[in-house]
C-alpha cells in the first residue's frame, strides 16, 4: 500500500440506537464521542458511533420481518384497473 493516501483504519464501537447493544470492531469512521471498553489488555477508551439499525434490531436479521401477500396484491390490482377480459 502506498503510504499517506488511505484513511485512518482504527478500533470503534458502534452502539445500536434502538437496543444498545454495543460491538467493536476496526472503521475508518471518527467520531468525538468515547466509551470505555474492556479488552484482553485491560480497559481502554474507543470512540462510540450511534447507529440506528444493526443485525440486533433489523427485521430481517431478528425474525419480526412482515411477509407480504404477493398473491393479493396482484388480485386487487386486476379488480381495481380492470384487467378481467375486455381490452382496449
Amino acid at each position: 500500500m502506498k503510504p499517506g493516501i488511505h484513511p485512518d483504519y482504527h478500533p470503534v464501537v458502534f452502539q445500536d440506537a434502538n437496543t444498545g447493544v454495543r460491538f467493536l470492531t476496526r472503521s475508518t469512521v471518527s467520531s468525538s464521542r468515547t466509551v470505555e471498553w474492556e479488552t484482553s489488555a485491560g480497559l481502554r477508551s474507543y470512540p462510540l458511533v450511534i447507529v440506528e439499525v444493526t443485525a440486533d434490531s433489523h427485521p430481517f436479521w431478528t425474525g419480526k420481518q412482515r411477509t407480504l401477500d404477493a398473491a393479493g396484491r396482484v388480485d386487487r390490482f386486476n379488480r381495481r384497473y380492470g384487467l378481467g377480459g375486455h381490452r382496449a
